[in-house]
């Protein structure tokens, strides 16, 4: 590895294949710091590993996937790809510092004029590969270190709010993956949803319960109505003949969080799958059922959109080629028994999305504990690291 300067952008005469492996996010994901290194450590010092070079690699280190600084997601790889808004120079964190004066505070001068000019020519890129953990308990529940990603589901995010109660549902989600026709596609981020109940205060011991307007039980409704709708996705799903059973079992529905304050609820489902008009077939059925409850119970309700992102499918020769390599990794790991390499679905949004408006993408997963991420209990093992580290290894030299 050398040092490059801030700013510093190398074009190479041959294509050019970007891999990306490393976050960094409050509380979580240490491990994802150390993967890529080891394998260009290899390349550049033990260089009989790898033919000479018929395309150049390199390992980007995105800003704010996450959006935890900015609550603005892909805002690196996004920038690159060449779909983020230049408004985003704009955006404020919690210390009201904007995008562009961090920028200008670490030696990277940006306005608008050249802004676009971070964009990478699409003629420039062989292809993108991730490396990440899978945050979910599969790979560990089949006792393997390595899977390949066929795509990544789309998103659709809104907001219950409900102004007359002292509760607030801070978080539910809806997730549902589908082995279908991928989409390769990532729409720009739309317009904030949100779902408004409106109901009225009434004292707890003098109002009947006929006269009752409550929209904390209106939204309590809502949350039971979010667990119904995912134990029926044959209403909804596009079924073919990759999707079996695993469609069926992928549907799922969860409630994350509940504070409180005064005067105010809010319930944010979040609806994820690979099939981008799936999700809208449970968004039109979920908005449908979420003022007849309204209705039924004398509460308003106003349904907008917080944040839409369309389903990316992985580029089928890479993800071959993928597993391929992770089949030759986790063989020459010692002890590791493999007769295939687990195909999977990512729920969980990716860099990869964004960069699939530029080049190919593929992605892999590795094993981590318990499906654990996000969290200072993230963990992940030298073993499967060094099995990554293989399998990127043995995916160059295909590539060289």
């Amino acid at each position: 590895m050398v040092e490059i300067p801030p700013g510093y952008r190398f074009y190479p005469t041959e294509e050019e294949l970007v891999s990306f492996y490393l976050h960094n996010k409050l509380e979580g994901n240490r491990p994802d710091l150390n993967r890529a290194i080891p394998v260009v450590n290899i390349y550049e010092h033990e260089p009989w590993h790898l033919p000479s070079p018929s395309i150049f690699f390199s390992v980007i280190a995105f800003s704010d996937e996450e959006g935890v600084r900015f609550q603005s997601t892909f805002l690196g790889s996004a920038a690159i790809a060449g779909f983020l808004p230049v408004s985003a120079l704009q955006i404020r964190d919690k210390s009201g510092v904007t995008v562009q004066n961090v920028l200008k505070e670490n030696s990277i001068e940006i306005s608008e004029e050249s802004f676009f000019e971070l964009k990478y020519d699409p003629e420039s890129i062989w292809g993108y590969i991730e490396l990440h953990i899978e945050q979910g308990p599969v790979l560990e529940s089949v006792g393997l270190p390595l899977g390949v990603v066929k795509g990544i589901a789309g998103q659709t995010r809104l907001k219950v709010f409900d102004t007359i109660t002292a509760h607030r549902l801070k978080y539910s989600s809806l997730c549902c993956v589908w082995l279908g026709d991928l989409v390769r596609d990532l729409e720009k981020e739309k317009e904030k949803e949100k779902v408004t109940v409106r109901g009225s205060q009434g004292h707890a011991g003098t109002v009947p319960m006929s006269m009752r307007q409550d929209p904390m039980a209106a939204a309590a409704e809502l949350i039971v109505l979010l667990e119904s709708i995912c134990k029926r996705p044959e209403d909804f799903l596009s079924y073919d003949d990759q999707c079996k059973g695993f469609s069926v079992e992928s549907l799922v529905c969860t409630v994350g969080e509940i504070s409180c304050w005064p005067s105010a609820s809010n319930v944010i489902p979040d609806m994820r799958t690979i099939d981008d008009m799936g999700r809208e077939a449970v968004i039109f059925e979920l908005s449908n059922q979420m003022h007849q409850i309204c209705d039924h119970r004398s509460v308003s309700c106003n349904i907008e959109r917080k944040h839409d992102a369309n389903a990316a499918a992985c580029d089928t020769g890479l993800s071959s080629q993928l597993k391929s390599a992770a089949y030759s990794g986790m063989k020459r790991m010692a002890g590791e028994d493999v007769d295939d390499v687990p195909v999977l679905m990512s729920g969980a949004g990716h860099d990869a999305m964004a960069m699939a408006h530029l080049t190919k993408v593929g992605m892999l997963f590795v094993r981590c504990r318990g499906g654990i991420s996000h969290s200072p209990a993230e963990y992940v093992s030298d073993d499967d690291v060094w099995a990554a580290g293989l399998a990127i290894l043995a995916f160059l030299e295909t590539q060289m």
